[in-house]
């Protein structure tokens, strides 16, 4: 019994012993104590937290090389790989983590729309319920700041720049013909419908080094990785018909949308100022396939093909019997990437995109036929060094290959064309100082076979907090880009066209609050000149042309104030000339405006189960050139309004019924005015008015959703 209880004394005094005491204090990098910080030795349960003097004190029996972590909210973990009986007296300083939500973002000339994105300037579903838009991405990007209203187009006008130099970009890869074939004076609408995207941004000036080909803006839309569930939606509209839906499984999902456009029948109640022979008609269908290798690797595969044509006669004064133009487009688009996660914090993505373009123009009495046949490969990769630096680099490859036919009775048949390769590679860093202090630094290199040219592209930027919700921002960057395809089909000697950009930036982001304000400066060189009215096989071409685009971006949005009320207002003040294509002198184009507004609210009505919206846009005139008076774009029309209204109606939980009127008040804007060939017997020449083909659109549809849940719709936030 003695030996029993010696030998019982002797391993409690062995265990006690055993006993190692771990201390030590926990402070921030200005050597203030942190209180509450978790302190533990990795892989056990021995730990504690700090006090108020940011100090902390543990016993453990543990023995060996282990490593002991110091964790707060906001702050880098504290980590320390030593022998246990080492960690005495332990002095953890805890920096800032700077991939808290509270952080500086580098995001100059950004807007963007998503559940993943920092700072949500438009939703998604935005899209579909700014009363403008009609259900268009690109017309609900037009309320934003940076943007020029040209009514008769539909496309984005960018700080300046023609429509040609922004570009758009599926999951990164390139979209060739983003798109529909119109007339004059009916604006043209994107091919994509919005419901397939998770997000958007929108950079309408100094983006990443990653994205090359244009001199003004970058749209890209991200596709959903997964799809929450199975579903149909239907669409009855007083345009057409479209139908979607969505199936999944275990490690894949598919999307499809479908969808028939026939304006005939709306131009019998509500015709417009055209003489119509064949109606816009349009048919498309697009799909998304989904497939999950594992838990963070993923295989996305987009589709889409259109069929449009349409035929018309419009009022021109230059032409006794008026101008006819007809189109026929079939358009074939295909975007495959892959996104994978290699571990050691690299992300490997690649991707690529092929579209065929055919066109068939009946322009007056001439008929012209062209094919373009594009193409774009791309790789990069991702590394996350820690939380204060990470690089980007990558590569891609454009081709291009587009040949046109010309047949005219007057001037006999020509065929041209061009082939041009593009290949680039790009290299950039995101630098975070702190949580307040960032900086990007990048690089592109393109070469231009076609021009056996080869341009350098410094891209640049950096933010910096100023308050808890306030922050400013600096970026600059160089641009390069492909002449126009009209350009480039008649002569093939010409170089790639610059732009730079330098931007400065404040914004204060508060929750369901923006504001933000943008002020940049743009020059151009190297742009297209020709000597005749229009570019022709005949004329004489160069890049001589240069231009300059200064001005200021405004942007708020607000739904917080007023209780069931969102709302953004955009304005921005533009100051551009430019002395290119076939201008005598330095001027400004007729597609930009000093001044554009827009303001566009939306409210829920609870007992009517309805939101009701309005869009209102403002522009002050355009300029355009008067032959009876001296000068070059010597005039200008007057200012533009149109205010639309939208009702969406939820009949219920997944049925909508939804109207929307454009320019509700009528408005007659003028975007220009055509002269006569030769003046009259007074030596006056007279003019016509170029006008919207019609003053108003009325649109209404029925969109139903049948969902396993029961619950979702086409407006999710209805």
């Amino acid at each position: 019994m003695r030996k029993l209880f010696l030998v019982i004394s002797m391993l409690l005094s062995l265990a006690v012993t055993a006993q190692t005491t771990i201390s030590g204090k926990v402070t921030d990098k200005k050597g203030q104590p942190i209180l509450g910080a978790n302190i533990y030795l990795e892989g056990t349960y021995d730990g504690a937290t700090s006090n108020l003097e940011g100090e902390f004190s543990f016993q453990t029996s543990e023995n060996g090389v282990l490593t002991l972590v110091v964790s707060f909210v906001s702050y880098v973990d504290f980590r320390l790989t030593k022998d246990v009986t080492q960690f005495s007296n332990v002095q953890a300083i805890l920096k800032e983590d700077v991939n808290t939500l509270d952080a500086v973002i580098l995001n100059t000339g950004l807007f963007e729309a998503g559940e993943e994105s920092r700072v949500t300037a438009l939703k998604p579903l935005d899209v579909v319920t700014t009363a403008s838009a009609v259900g268009d991405f690109v017309g609900a990007l037009q309320t934003l700041p940076g943007t020029a209203t040209v009514a008769e187009d539909g496309r984005l006008f960018v700080r300046g720049g023609e429509a040609e130099e922004s570009q758009i970009f599926i999951d990164g890869i390139r979209v060739f013909a983003p798109f529909t074939p119109t007339a004059n004076n009916i604006p043209t609408r994107g091919r994509f419908s919005p419901f397939l995207f998770k997000g958007i941004s929108f950079s309408t000036g100094g983006y990443s080094a990653e994205f090359g080909q244009a001199l003004s803006g970058v749209l890209q839309l991200n596709t959903i990785d997964e799809p929450d569930q199975e579903k149909t939606d239907i669409a009855l509209m007083s345009v057409g018909v479209g139908v979607g839906n969505t199936q999944k499984w275990d490690k894949s999902s598919f999307s499809i949308n479908t969808s028939y456009i026939n304006l005939a029948p709306y131009l019998e109640v509500a015709p417009d100022r055209n003489n119509w022979i064949n109606p816009v008609q349009t048919a498309s269908g697009e799909m998304v396939y989904r497939y999950k290798v594992n838990e963070s690797d993923m295989i996305k595969l987009y589709g889409a093909y259109s069929y449009t044509n349409l035929d018309l006669i419009q009022k021109d004064i230059r032409f006794e019997n008026g101008f006819r133009f007809g189109t026929e487009n079939r358009n074939l688009y295909i975007n495959g990437s892959y996104k994978s996660f290699l571990g050691d914090g690299w992300i490997f993505s690649t991707g690529f995109s092929l579209a065929n373009d055919n066109n068939t123009l009946n322009i007056a009495e001439d008929l012209v036929e062209n094919n373009d046949n594009s193409a774009h490969f791309k790789v990069k990769m991702r590394k996350r060094l820690n939380n204060r630096f990470e690089f980007n680099v990558g590569g891609e490859y454009f081709a291009t290959d587009f040949d046109e036919e010309f047949q005219s009775l007057e001037v006999g048949n020509f065929d041209y064309g061009f082939t041009n390769n593009i290949s680039a590679g790009f290299a950039e860093v995101d630098v975070f100082f702190s949580k307040k202090l960032a900086v990007k630094g990048g690089l592109r290199l393109d070469h231009y076979e076609l021009f056996n040219q080869t341009k350098l592209s410094p891209r640049a930027s950096m933010a910096y907090k100023t308050g808890k919700h306030s922050q400013v921002s600096l970026a600059y960057g160089e641009f390069y880009q492909n002449p126009n395809y009209n350009f480039l089909k008649f002569d093939n000697s010409l170089r790639a066209e610059n732009a730079s950009h330098l931007i400065a930036n404040f914004q204060i982001v508060k929750p369901q609050q923006i504001f933000r304000v943008e002020a940049y400066l743009k020059d151009y060189d190297n742009l297209v000149r020709f000597d005749t009215e229009n570019p022709m096989f005949t004329s004489n071409y160069n890049n001589l042309g240069y231009g300059y685009a200064n001005g200021v971006d405004v942007f708020w949005r607000d739904n917080k104030t007023v209780k069931n009320t969102d709302y953004w207002v955009s304005y921005s003040y533009l100051d551009t000339e430019r002395a290119y294509r076939n201008f005598p002198t330095e001027a400004t184009p007729n597609f930009a405006s000093t001044h554009n507004l827009s303001v566009v609210a939306k409210y829920w009505i609870e007992d009517w189960t309805s939101q009701i919206g309005f869009s209102y846009v403002f522009a002050s005139g355009r300029t355009y050139t008067d032959p009876n008076v001296g000068g070059f774009l010597n005039q200008k029309t007057r200012s533009f309004n149109a205010l639309s209204l939208n009702w969406a109606y939820l009949i219920s939980q997944q049925k909508i019924l939804y109207f929307s009127v454009n320019n509700v008040l009528g408005t007659r804007n003028v975007f220009g005015y055509n002269y006569a060939n030769t003046p009259d017997v007074d030596g006056i020449f007279q003019r016509q008015a170029v006008v919207p083909n019609d003053d108003q659109f009325f649109f209404v549809g029925l969109f139903w959703t049948i969902s396993q849940d029961k619950k979702s719709n086409q407006l999710d936030n209805l």
